[in-house]
């Protein structure tokens, strides 16, 4: 199992966490605490209802994660998740190619169709159409990553004879977010599938596509495993699932790691291979710690699990 955690650029406390000096700091505890990657999120206009009540920050994840990767030679870094109808996927595109070169191959891009209606609004954005606008994406981007002229029209864009560069190799995995079906059946063409667990103050829409439960895990995880057997895919595949929780160890008790180990355990059989959790993270300092702590508690503690069952 591999380990994901959110760091926390988005959170707007004055000095804690909106720095240059802050997120190297808090990348070099990620770093020595062996946490294989960070995370960041995608709402460049959100709602200021939905901000304001339930809602969170967020930075520009490109450039936000670039900063990380500047200060990190190891960490991956992860887009939990870019909303693709958002933009022109050849921005989108450069954008990606270009932390991932710099970054010598870090990235891996979780994406999704996105969800608040007023955001699609703000951008200008046809919210009845995110789902194509997703399925266009996806397809021009990886013709864009495979080098050369691009000749192509789509939704407001018309790339005959165009040539984007840089054209990675390998490119960056894409990861899908969601639990729709249709979000399965576009996780079975890609790299991998990125899922959350239903949350009570999540929207509604979010709590009804969210996983359900540990069996619901694995019956979808079947589902697109088995619909790549079908289209003889065998390359690897991964599924990060996330507890999209600010309070995931908020006690920070041995007993509380005890527990989520055997949720490991549990999620393992499920076929997940990775998991994405948030820390607490009131100060700073807070979170560095809290990150020390996982790795000795969970980390480090799951490992021995691991090796100690037959």
């Amino acid at each position: 199992m591999k380990f994901c955690l959110y760091i926390p650029v988005g959170n707007v406390t004055p000095g804690e966490f909106q720095s240059q000096h802050a997120i190297t700091e808090m990348t070099h505890a990620l770093e020595q605490a062996n946490i294989d990657a960070c995370c960041v999120t995608d709402h460049p206009a959100p709602s200021s209802k939905w901000l304001h009540a339930s809602g969170h920050d967020a930075l520009d994840p490109f450039t936000a994660l670039a900063f990380v990767a500047a200060a990190s030679s190891r960490l991956q870094l992860q887009t939990s998740i870019l909303v693709l109808p958002y933009r022109n996927p050849f921005i989108t595109a450069k954008a990606a190619a270009t932390l991932h070169v710099l970054s010598q191959g870090r990235l891996i891009l979780g994406v999704g169709s996105g969800y608040q209606e007023a955001e699609f609004e703000a951008l200008g954005v046809d919210f009845r159409k995110r789902g194509r606008l997703t399925d266009e994406a996806l397809e021009t981007i990886r013709e864009i990553w495979q080098g050369g002229s691009i000749v192509k029209k789509g939704t407001g864009f018309d790339a005959r004879g165009n040539e984007p560069r840089p054209a990675p190799d390998p490119p960056p995995r894409i990861w899908i977010g969601g639990s729709s079906d249709k979000a399965l059946l576009r996780a079975a063409e890609q790299d991998g599938w990125c899922p959350f667990f239903s949350i009570a103050h999540h929207s509604k829409l979010n709590q009804d596509t969210g996983i359900q439960s540990v069996d619901d895990l694995k019956n979808k995880i079947d589902f697109i495993l088995d619909r790549r057997c079908r289209q003889n895919r065998t390359d690897e595949f991964d599924v990060n699932i996330a507890f999209s929780s600010t309070d995931n160890f908020a006690s920070r008790t041995r007993e509380e790691a005890d527990r989520f180990i055997e949720d490991l355990e549990q999620l393992t059989g499920a076929g997940a291979t990775w998991v994405t959790l948030k820390l607490p993270h009131p100060t700073r300092a807070a979170f560095i710690e809290n990150v020390r702590w996982f790795s000795e508690e969970v980390i480090k503690r799951n490992q021995q699990h691991t090796r100690s069952v037959p």
